[in-house]
């Protein structure tokens, strides 16, 4: 569906900020929305879109367990 919204975790992605996901989760909800920027009208439940996707994405990237040669390297110190 959103083939440059980029992957988010690890070993794609070592470090990911909060500016990474706010940004995907705004590409989400132009493409779902149809709009890349909304009316006037709709910018409230537009932004608060962006942020319950921004929050359920850095939910789900923080439960990741990620396994293997990369999850070891990424968790050490």
């Amino acid at each position: 569906m959103c083939r440059s919204i980029k992957t988010l975790r690890p070993p794609t992605t070592p470090e990911v900020t909060d500016e990474d996901i706010r940004a995907a989760a705004l590409q989400y909800v132009r493409k779902v929305s149809g709009f890349r920027a909304p009316a006037a009208h709709n910018r409230e439940v537009f932004d608060q879109a962006v942020d319950a996707v921004a929050a359920a994405t850095q939910e789900l990237l923080d439960g990741l367990q990620i396994r293997g040669p990369a999850g070891r390297r990424h968790s050490q110190p």
